[in-house]
């Protein structure tokens, strides 16, 4: 007995050493410069959760778990290796839905067992605990997959809608809820069972398609906040306390970055689940007109000598540059300008890239020095006085028609004032609208010069006419 009381007071030590490491991990990935070692601190604090649990399971024969730990050690080990910068939001879509399913799994698996006794009877809270991870859980799991596919391109970023949608929504959860008071009040069937899994799987369907790809970046964060609360649920199916602390840090840290990403946009949670807003990528055709508006070119000798010659660039990245790589090219420009007394600064908005933060990443990731990225309320003051404004890729968060425009979409959005710079210079493959759908005056604005192509190749070429000067 003395063993035991030991064996449960390491287990339980350990456990509240892994928790420890997953907050204090998550506090230093507030930050570019120290995110690398949070992710690792909260790496090894889940390596000493999931060996702990391991050993207090007292499971019999570990070979398939095993074979489990090996494959998926693999996989995940090559997509982080493969996988982009750019697809990195796509990539969180995913492993919200793997995490979500396999927290509806081990809720299955529950029900099987527990309904699989000589009595088949389920105790009032294990019942519950089981549904709202099956229905959270599944949600979460064919959710992620129609985000994953609307921000990859299998499935079209535009709203999609039919007749009667939200009816159909409501009463395909509505029944989903329904069946499970029956199922725990009544009669665990397993036919009613399967029935409440397939109604689950087919809302989070539902849910997401009709939202645009304009937004799938919030609801990918509220996914990654499901699956936090759907491990939490399975926490207490299962009587694990590691799961539902990783489980609750997951959710509320989820919750959180949404909410910042809606406020980035001014927008509610609410408007953006139901307002079906965005178009989604737009095809490149570069133009230098549209109607009665007409966009002044520039060449990459012309461009390199407004910002050769100036005291201070404010450089704005947007997802152009991200889906360009043109990072790296950035990097060198920042350099050269900086090599020739040029004050460069850059101008980070919370949702220019796919996913907050996703900018800094990227510059990080070219050995930009933190010291020259700013948010966006610390960086707006500065516009006025700066001799050039260099946009790379940005769209939606620099029109100024988010200030005046009530009918406008993204009317009280906050943005980037980059108008307000002496000279900008905006590198675009064309015209074209963003995710938002709506053209950008700021492209026709008389200190305004369009440099058309690709983001990396016109890095590259100032980068070489600033060279020559």
């Amino acid at each position: 007995m003395d063993v035991m009381d030991g064996l449960s007071t390491i287990i339980a030590l350990s456990y509240l050493i892994a928790a420890s490491l997953f907050i204090y991990g998550l506090k230093f990935m507030s930050s570019p410069a120290t995110a690398r070692k949070g992710n690792l601190i909260a790496a090894i604090g889940m390596f000493i959760a999931i060996v702990v649990t391991l050993l207090d399971r007292k499971i019999i024969d570990f070979t398939w778990i095993a074979v489990g730990i090996i494959i998926g050690s693999l996989i995940g080990a090559v997509s982080a290796r493969k996988v982009k910068m750019t697809a990195m939001p796509q990539m969180v879509g995913i492993f919200n839905g793997f995490g979500g399913g396999a927290s509806a799994l081990v809720a299955m698996a529950e029900f099987l067992r527990a309904t699989s006794t000589s009595e088949g009877i389920l105790h009032l809270d294990a019942s519950i605990s089981i549904i709202i991870t099956i229905i959270i859980g599944a949600v979460t799991f064919t959710g992620s997959f129609v985000a994953f596919g609307k921000l990859e391109g299998f499935i079209t970023g535009a709203p999609v809608q039919f007749p009667l949608q939200k009816v159909v929504n409501v009463l395909v959860i509505l029944g989903a809820v329904g069946l499970s008071v029956y199922i725990i009040g009544w009669a665990p069937s397993w036919t009613l069972f399967y029935v409440v899994v397939g109604l689950s799987l087919l809302y989070g369907v539902l849910f997401v398609i009709p939202i645009g790809g304009a937004d799938m970046p919030v609801v990918i964060s509220l996914l990654n906040s499901f699956s936090g609360l759907a491990a939490c649920a399975a926490g207490f199916v299962v009587q694990n306390n590691i799961l539902i602390i990783a489980g609750s840090l997951v959710g509320s840290a989820g919750l959180i970055l949404t909410q910042i990403m809606c406020k980035a946009m001014n927008r509610s949670l609410t408007n953006v689940l139901f307002s079906a807003f965005g178009t989604g990528d737009m095809e490149a055709g570069a133009t230098t007109a549209t109607g009665d508006k007409v966009a002044r070119s520039v060449d990459a000798e012309e461009a390199a000598m407004i910002m050769g010659y100036a005291q201070s660039v404010i450089i704005v990245p947007g997802y152009g540059m991200a889906a360009a790589q043109a990072q790296h090219a950035v990097r060198e420009l920042t350099e050269l300008l900086q090599s020739r007394g040029v004050e460069v600064k850059f101008a980070i908005h919370p949702v220019a890239g796919r996913m907050p933060g996703h900018m800094n990443v990227l510059l990080a990731e070219a050995q930009v020095p933190y010291n020259l990225l700013y948010d966006m309320d610390d960086i707006n003051p500065e516009f006025p006085h700066a001799d050039v404004a260099l946009v790379i890729g940005a769209n939606d968060v620099i029109n100024p028609i988010a200030r005046y425009d009530k009918s406008s979409p993204i009317y009280g959005m906050p943005i980037l004032d980059v108008d307000k710079a002496k000279h900008i210079i905006i590198i675009k493959r064309s015209l074209n609208v963003g995710f938002a759908g709506i053209d950008n005056e700021l492209f026709y604005d008389p200190k305004t010069s369009m440099f058309f192509g690709s983001a990396k190749d016109k890095v590259q070429e100032l980068v070489s006419e600033v060279k020559k000067l």
